[in-house]
């Protein structure tokens, strides 16, 4: 059955309202002193002009994006006293000090365990450079490596992955790992449910680990006490606090599932019901994912134990801090132990025989034509490395024949709207996919506001009819793709938690590919009507959520 509006499940809203009431309570606080000081002492007030001056050439000074750069200059030479106080409260990295300095040591453990096999990388050179290139990339700044050994299957409807992982799972034997930006306690996570409930009484060790922004319209706060009660081990990302925490704007988008360190599963999509279009709140929802046999799901493995021990209560002292670490050592070991011991997917039980089943049509099984290059990646906001832009940058600058993006968002950078434009440029058919029907309405109209310039340059730009385009993917020359959870706007760009698989040869790729070129027809092509001037006009509003976009 379905229905045209969201479920109504017992949620946390109100939880999130009271916290944002207080937050804006103890900001205006803050800022209200420092104003009735600057009132109080006329050299408390030049010192804060002084303060905001330097300040803002100390920050056009820094390497970041210009974006960032830009609205905060503004913001603290317009209004120097409201501007200082923002800026120290949520335009620097002081407060997340303890949270950085955790994830460097949890990072320090477990992504040396990431070895590069040098015989892949060698393989990959002697086929195309710019492709090894960009795995170079991954692994020297990110720390994660290129695999080959993995049979990857491709879903082009969320569905039909979550069928696959409700398959998987019923096959685990030892654990099952579980992260999502969201989750629903609604029908299709019933059904999920009922599956971890019964491997846990099995004996299999059950984690599952969920954003609290993400899920807090879909959960209650008795979610954990009834999930583990049916065995199943809960931990919350970076739980919504009443009290200003430099951290709150990071959040946990990946979405990540591993079964026994041998099988993982990526994608956009969360453990919702209208992401499986069981409810129809923005019309037909689309949305894609990855299945992963194989080498690479120890990267998987990896980044779920990074986010489940970087989020372990704080330790109250030395010794115990200590302790905590030891406990993550020993987690690590166990588990990438497990996929050390998996069997190499083209000679498994009757190779892709027992995963076809729900996949794209057209996968062969048994074949060993789907194994690809795969080299899945996780993003940071704590490491002052945009990852996740940059794998979409580099794709584009190798891009020759065709490059085709489906977001659900498109709010980038003047370095992304350039290479996109300068791909266009240089002959090569761009095309990008959004919504037909938004999810946030002001967002999405920031997004239009990106056509006219985009159009301008080349760029062909297509909007999904029958619903909400929430797939986060990218095809390059039918040779090299994406696919993840990081949307081209600055919040998965550059203030989210992300994950992704760049994914080079194979028949996934055509997949892929045809998915666009099936998406295609289903969308109205706005290109003509920002060309010829209809709908560019963008209104002022517009142009200020632009301006300040980046800081939200």
């Amino acid at each position: 059955m379905t229905s045209e509006a969201k479920t109504n499940v017992k949620n946390s809203v109100g939880r999130l309202v009271l916290v944002g009431l207080s937050l804006l309570f103890q900001a205006g606080w803050i800022v209200s002193q420092i104003y009735l000081l600057n009132q109080y002492s006329a050299i408390i007030s030049f010192i804060s002009s002084v303060l905001a001056l330097v300040l803002a050439f100390a920050i056009y000074g820094t390497h970041q994006n210009s974006a960032f750069k830009m609205p905060w200059i503004i913001l603290i030479l317009a209004f120097p006293v409201f501007g200082l106080c923002i800026y120290v409260l949520f335009g620097t990295q002081i407060g997340v000090i303890g949270t950085k300095k955790r994830y460097e040591e949890i990072d320090g453990i477990f992504l040396p365990q990431l070895q590069q096999d040098p015989a892949v990388t060698e393989k990959l050179e002697q086929e195309t450079y710019p492709i090894a290139n960009q795995c170079y990339y991954l692994k020297t700044y990110g720390g994660f490596p290129v695999y080959g050994n993995t049979r990857v299957e491709f879903y082009s409807e969320a569905a039909d992955g979550f069928e696959a992982q409700l398959k998987d799972l019923e096959n685990a034997r030892e654990y099952i790992f579980m992260e999502y930006h969201a989750i629903e306690e609604a029908q299709s996570f019933a059904r999920l449910k009922d599956v971890l409930a019964r491997k846990a009484a099995e004996g299999v060790e059950v984690r599952l680990f969920y954003d609290d922004v993400g899920s807090i319209g879909f959960l209650d706060s008795g979610f954990i006490k009834r999930m583990e009660e049916v065995g199943v081990q809960c931990r919350v990302f970076n739980p919504v606090m009443p009290v200003i925490n430099m951290i709150m704007n990071n959040r946990d988008h990946r979405k990540i599932t591993v079964i026994d360190g041998k099988v993982g599963f990526t994608g956009g999509y969360n453990l919702a019901d209208e992401y499986f279009n069981i409810t129809h709140p923005y019309g037909r929802w689309k949305d894609t994912g990855i299945r992963m046999e194989g080498d690479a799901v120890r990267s998987l493995t990896v980044m779920f134990l990074e986010m489940w021990h970087a989020m372990e209560k704080k330790e109250r002292n030395q010794d115990e801090r200590n302790g905590g670490i030891r406990k993550a050592e020993t987690d690590l070991e166990r588990y990438l132990a497990s996929c050390s011991r998996q069997q190499k997917p083209d000679t498994a039980k009757e190779a892709a025989g027992d995963i076809t089943e729900g996949s794209t049509k057209g996968s062969a099984k048994g074949s060993t034509d789907d194994i690809t290059y795969v080299q899945p990646y996780a993003d940071s906001p704590l490491d002052n490395e945009p990852l996740g832009e940059n794998v979409y940058l580099n794709l584009i600058k190798t891009a020759r024949e065709y490059l085709y993006v489906m977001t659900p968002y498109l709010i980038i950078s003047d370095e992304m709207n350039r290479e996109l434009g300068l791909a266009a440029k240089r002959g090569v058919d761009v095309r990008i996919i959004t919504p037909g029907i938004p999810d946030k309405k002001v967002i999405y109209q920031v997004t239009r506001s990106y056509y006219g310039e985009l159009v301008d340059q080349g760029v062909r730009i297509f909007e999904y009819t029958p619903g909400f385009v929430h797939a986060k993917q990218m095809v390059c020359d039918g040779k090299a793709a994406t696919v993840g959870t990081i949307n081209l706007d600055f919040r998965s760009l550059y203030h989210h938690f992300e994950n992704g698989a760049l994914l080079y040869g194979g028949k996934i790729i055509a997949e892929i590919t045809e998915d666009f070129r099936q998406t295609f027809p289903q969308c109205r092509e706005v290109t003509e009507q920002y060309a010829s001037g209809t709908g560019r006009k963008i209104r002022l509003a517009q142009r200020l959520l632009r301006f300040f976009s980046p800081l939200l």
